[in-house]
C-alpha cells in the first residue's frame, strides 16, 4: 500500500490535520493509523462496575479516535486580544509567531463551533472580580493566568469528535483503527513508511506489515510519548531532554472554589514557592466534576478529571503538577515518571491512591473508615485509601504542600485537612523532538506535531498544530 501521507495517531492534531486538508481541496491520499477504536465504540466500564478493569488491548479513555480528548473535560483555551504572548498550550507560537498563532486559534475555534461546541465563553464577564483575585495571588507570590475558555464538557466532546470522525471518513480520509505502528521505515535519512500490526497482537510476536508513504506525520499525543521516545532513539531522530509533570489530582468542595468557578471557570495558578523553587501549577480544573482514572502502557493507572455539561457533583477537582526538568547525565524523564506511577500503583494494588490532606500533615496514611467519615466524599470510588507520600518523592511532595498552603491565602479553605489528594497524576511528554519551522525532523519528510513530541499542551493548541501542518504540506 502506498500513500501520499501517513499520520500516526488520531488525536486532535491529526483530526484537524485531516479536516484542513479537506478544506484546502487536497488531492493527497491520506491514511491515519490509530491504535484504538472509533470514537462511538469507545466505552469505559468504570462508571458501571465502579473500578478500572484495565481493558485489553488498549484503554478506551486514552486511545481511539480523538485520543484522550474525547474523554477529557473538553476545555479549549483561547486568548485575550491584548495579550502580548501565548501563556498556555505549549510552544506552537515559538515556531510560527504569536499573531499567527492567535489567528490559528480563531480559525480552529470556529471549526469547533461549527461541529457543535458551546458558544458560551467562560472567563470574560467578571474582569474586576478576576483582577482582585489576581492581586491577592500576587501578594502570595502566585501568578494567575486568566484566559477565556470554551468548555465542551466530557459527554459533548464525545459527540463533537464523532461528527468530525464522520466528516473525515465521508470526505476520503482513510482511518485504520485498532492498528499499532511498531516502527518507521527510513532509508538514507528519508522516511519511506511504517511497520504495523493489529493492536490485538500487541503482546505477540507476529510478522509486521509495511505501508509506504511520501510523508509521515507523528501525532501520537501524551499516550504515545513513551513510544515516540523509543522510536526516536532507535531511528536517530534528534531530540533534547524534555520534562515530565508529576503531581496529584486535588478534590475539594465547590463551595471553596465558588468564586474561581464563577468568575473564570478554571483558574490557572503558577508559583515557585518554598525550598526548591520548582514550577508548580494548577491544570484542568473541573467545577462540579468527577475524578477519573485512565490506563497507559504496562497497565500504569493514572488519575485525571472530567467535567460534564449535565451530570454534576458537589466537588471541584484540579491537577497540581510539579515540572521536573532533569539535567546531565539523566535524560529519561518518562522513565522517571513511570517509576513513580508504578510505585504508587503498587501501594494501591494497581489502583489510584487517595489520601486526606490532614493525614499527610499528621504523617499517617488514610484508612477506609476515615475516608467514609470525611466531609469531602471522593468521586472516584475505585481509589484506594493509602499514603501517596511513600512514592511521590520528598521534593515533589514538598512542592505540592507549599503550593497548597500558598493558594490557601488566595482561596480560603484550599488547605482544609478534609480535602483529598489522588495520585499519581503525570503528564508525559516525549524528550522534545527537534523540528524546524515546518515541523520537520532531521529525517526528510518526517514531521512531528501535537502533545506527544512536546510542541503543544492541550486540545486547542494540538488542534491548531494540525491545521498548520496541513497548510505546510499543501504549500
Amino acid at each position: 500500500m502506498k500513500y501520499d501521507l501517513i499520520v500516526v495517531g488520531s488525536g486532535p492534531s491529526s483530526v484537524f490535520l485531516g479536516y484542513e486538508l479537506i478544506k484546502l481541496g487536497s488531492k493527497k491520499k491520506v491514511l491515519i493509523i490509530e491504535q484504538g477504536k472509533k470514537v462511538e465504540e469507545r466505552i469505559c466500564p468504570i462508571e458501571k462496575i465502579g473500578k478500572c478493569v484495565k481493558c485489553k488491548p488498549t484503554c478506551d479513555i486514552t486511545t481511539g479516535f480523538s485520543g484522550a480528548g474525547a474523554f477529557s473535560d473538553g476545555k479549549l483555551s483561547l486568548y485575550n486580544e491584548e495579550d502580548d504572548d501565548i501563556y498556555v498550550g505549549g510552544d506552537l507560537h515559538k515556531y510560527i509567531g504569536i499573531e499567527k498563532t492567535k489567528r490559528l486559534i480563531d480559525y480552529t475555534d470556529k471549526v469547533y463551533l461549527d461541529f457543535g461546541a458551546d458558544p458560551k465563553i467562560e472567563g470574560t464577564e467578571y474582569k474586576e472580580e478576576v483582577k482582585k483575585i489576581y492581586n491577592k495571588a500576587k501578594k502570595a507570590d502566585i501568578n494567575l493566568i486568566n484566559i477565556p475558555i470554551r468548555h465542551l464538557g466530557t459527554e459533548k466532546s464525545h459527540e463533537l469528535y464523532a461528527r468530525l470522525e464522520k466528516y473525515l471518513l465521508d470526505n476520503g480520509i482513510e482511518i485504520m483503527f485498532q492498528t499499532t505502528v511498531c516502527d518507521l521505515i527510513i532509508e538514507n535519512n528519508e522516511i519511506k513508511g511504517v511497520k504495523i500490526k493489529a493492536s490485538k497482537d500487541l503482546e505477540k510476536e507476529v510478522e509486521l506489515a509495511e505501508i509506504y508513504a511520501e510523508n509521515v506525520v507523528l501525532a501520537v499525543g501524551r499516550k504515545g510519548a513513551n513510544w515516540l521516545s523509543d522510536v526516536c532513539e532507535k531511528n536517530g531522530i534528534e531530540t533534547r531532554t524534555g520534562c515530565v509533570d508529576i503531581g496529584v489530582r486535588y478534590e475539594l468542595p465547590d463551595e471553596v472554589m465558588k468564586d474561581i468557578n464563577k468568575y473564570m471557570y478554571e483558574g490557572k495558578f503558577i508559583a515557585r514557592l518554598g525550598l526548591f523553587r520548582d514550577k508548580v501549577r494548577t491544570f484542568c480544573q473541573n467545577p462540579s466534576g468527577f475524578v477519573s482514572s485512565e490506563v497507559y502502557d504496562e497497565n500504569i493507572n493514572l488519575v485525571n478529571g472530567h467535567s460534564y455539561k449535565e451530570k454534576k457533583s458537589t466537588n471541584t477537582n484540579l491537577a497540581i503538577l510539579v515540572s521536573h526538568n532533569f539535567t546531565y547525565p539523566f535524560n529519561k524523564p518518562i522513565d522517571y515518571g513511570r517509576n513513580v506511577a508504578k510505585n504508587l500503583n503498587e501501594l494501591g494494588a494497581g489502583n489510584v491512591v487517595v489520601q486526606r490532606l490532614g493525614d499527610i500533615y499528621r504523617g499517617k496514611r488514610t484508612w477506609e473508615e476515615e475516608l467514609a467519615r470525611n466531609s469531602v466524599k471522593p468521586t472516584l470510588k475505585s481509589a484506594v485509601p493509602g499514603d501517596i507520600t511513600y512514592a511521590l518523592g520528598y521534593r515533589t511532595m514538598t512542592d505540592i504542600l507549599e503550593f497548597i498552603r500558598g493558594l490557601d491565602k488566595v482561596v480560603e479553605g484550599f488547605a482544609n485537612p478534609d480535602n483529598l489528594l489522588y495520585g499519581p497524576e503525570i503528564k508525559f511528554y516525549s524528550n522534545k523532538v527537534l523540528i524546524n519551522v515546518n515541523f520537520e525532523t532531521n529525517i526528510k519528510n518526517l514531521y512531528c506535531i501535537g502533545d506527544g513530541g512536546g510542541m503543544t499542551r492541550g486540545l486547542m493548541m494540538a488542534s491548531c498544530s494540525g491545521v498548520q501542518m496541513a497548510r505546510i504540506l499543501e504549500s
